[in-house]
């Protein structure tokens, strides 16, 4: 039987680590998950074995004669590989544990713009833990951010926007700040009395501090009910989303040009209706030239495109694989 060449496809996400195996004619063979990709602070090895994780639960479902020792092509597409040279220490500790001879490393928001995009360019911005965007221009050129958190600049993703919510629940119950339901929603989403003792919690350990990204659904359903702080968090979430995209549109000379703006991350695919609403009229006044796409397949569909392309796969072979995705 004629050798197919295998892909390696990684989506390391803050929540999850995906991974699939896809022939070079788009045949997924088999997937794998596992738990958050986080070398930032896990460390790159820690990180490395969520992946490797993903991938043996992959090779279970093949048979032991067909499950291959290394791959034709890695495409891994990674949080945390924010700069270039986290993308190369990624890639050395890839190539170290014998994946493959040939591998590619990338932010993670490159994934999603290669899934949700109909070109190879366009922008994409992920509003899921944390927000991020990445922008490509049909000569190739790139526009990115460092994605370091409050450090670097960056506001929002459900993890701001609940820290952001108790901060305004601490103000409003011990005076500091206008009343608000997110104090409410504070105690009664973590069963305390007050957000004071909720505070202490995290504070003490008790509560990981992770766990705030609960709040975010409900920090939406505030503002949709009227809630005017929690609105507020909502249009700061839109404004921060619009200006990613404004900027990556600007520094590539593409404001004026038709260019899409792909949209994912878990806050954005949810297509909370006041969010959508906010958005539609903030890049409306913005970047009227863009156009908003949530895509519609997981970012791990991009990873394997890109894994394709780099093998010469066909046009057929990527469409197959768009399709295995789209009908799950």
């Amino acid at each position: 039987m004629e050798h197919r060449r295998l892909v390696l496809a990684v989506d390391g996400g803050n929540s999850k680590t995906d991974v699939a195996l896809v022939t070079e004619d788009g045949d997924v063979l088999a997937t794998g998950r596992a738990g958050p990709f986080a070398p930032q602070s896990d460390g790159v090895p820690a990180a490395l074995d969520a992946v490797e994780e993903a991938v043996r639960q992959a090779l279970a479902q093949l048979p032991r004669d067909g499950a291959p020792s290394r791959f034709d092509h890695v495409a891994a597409y990674l949080a945390g590989a924010d700069l270039p040279v986290e993308e190369e220490a990624l890639a050395r500790e890839f190539a170290r544990r014998g994946f493959g001879p040939d591998i590619s490393v990338r932010n993670d928001t490159f994934a999603l713009l290669r899934a949700g995009a109909s070109n190879s360019w366009g922008v994409a911005v992920v509003c899921g833990a944390g927000i991020n965007a990445v922008g490509v221009s049909p000569t190739g050129e790139v526009a990115r951010f460092p994605a370091l958190g409050r450090l670097s600049g960056d506001w929002g993703g459900g993890q701001g926007v609940a820290e952001e919510a108790l901060w305004h629940a601490a103000r409003a119950e011990d005076g500091r700040g206008p009343a608000t339901a997110l104090a409410e929603l504070c105690t009664r989403h973590f069963g305390v009395r007050t957000v004071e003792e909720l505070i202490l919690e995290f504070h003490f350990g008790r509560l990981d501090e992770d766990r705030l990204h609960e709040l975010t659904p409900g920090v939406f359903a505030m503002a949709a009910a009227g809630d005017p702080i929690a609105r507020s968090l909502v249009e700061r979430q839109a404004e921060e989303i619009t200006v990613l995209a404004e900027v990556c549109l600007r520094r590539l000379d593409l404001l004026e040009t038709p260019t899409e703006v792909v949209l994912g991350g878990g806050i954005l695919r949810a297509r909370d209706p006041l969010l959508t609403a906010l958005l539609d009229l903030s890049f409306a006044a913005r970047a009227p030239r863009a156009k908003l796409v949530v895509a519609d397949v997981p970012p791990i569909v991009g990873a394997a495109l890109d894994g394709l392309e780099h093998l010469g796969a066909t046009d057929l072979a990527k469409t197959r694989l768009r399709a295995r995705y789209e009908q799950t």
